[in-house]
């Protein structure tokens, strides 16, 4: 069986009390980077006996047949370093070849980045669209907002703070000055969200220093 276990996002009095009895009683865990799940694991109290393999996205494709194998006989939990695995994070290769093999796929629910700034945005949640990282590359990134351009959903997306001005002054260009939002250290000491049109955002963001992770809430059409 393969266990999918979301973890804290960053507060860590969100895991779970499945999650915390999972890794305590795991014998294998794939983890996105071992370092963060034997921090995790120190944080929550827990004193591993897991054997740990690491499973990112540059190994995913190797590592498959050797997890499958791990999963036919015996469990295997696989946690990323925050969230749900899969969402934005490595899992989906090993998720789809469990489902081909017939391995039973199970699954520990958790803090979730993306749901989390939605639910904070201010913006319609009844329908959503995750559309993960937006591209590095200027040229890249106007192509991917102009396929956007006639999205009637809220739209969430990933950023990290070196490229939040340039990703929401493409998105202002393409999408408009849409009502939008923009969270960060969700779930910890320092949390913020910023609501407003893009261009406000944009406009508080230029005297606050960005730091860590965000969660872009942009509304649909």
């Amino acid at each position: 069986m393969l266990i999918l276990a979301a973890t804290p996002i960053g507060n860590l009095a969100d895991a779970s009390k499945r999650l915390i009895e999972a890794l305590t009683e795991a014998t294998v865990i794939a983890a996105e980077d071992t370092r963060m799940v034997q921090k995790l694991a120190l944080g929550l109290g827990v004193q591993l006996k897991a054997r740990l393999i690491s499973l990112n996205d540059h190994n995913e494709r190797d590592k498959v047949e050797q997890l499958v194998a791990v999963a036919e006989s015996e469990t295997l939990l696989l946690v990323s370093d925050a969230g749900m695995p899969t969402i934005s994070d490595p899992g989906f290769i090993l998720v789809r070849a469990m489902v081909k093999a017939g391995v039973e796929v199970s699954i520990i629910p958790g803090p979730s980045a993306v749901l989390a700034g939605l639910a904070v945005s201010g913006l319609p949640t009844d329908r959503f669209s995750f559309e993960g990282f937006i591209p590095r590359k200027e040229s890249e990134r106007i192509e991917y907002f102009k396929a956007l351009v006639n999205e009637t959903r809220t739209m969430v997306f990933f950023e990290t703070a070196n490229r939040l001005a340039e990703s929401l002054a493409s998105a202002r260009e393409i999408l408009g000055d849409r009502q939008a939002s923009v969270s960060r250290e969700l779930t910890k000491i320092y949390e913020e969200t910023t609501r407003g049109t893009v261009l406000e955002v944009i406009e508080y963001y230029t005297t606050h220093i960005a730091k860590g992770e965000f969660v872009i809430c942009i509304a649909g059409k």
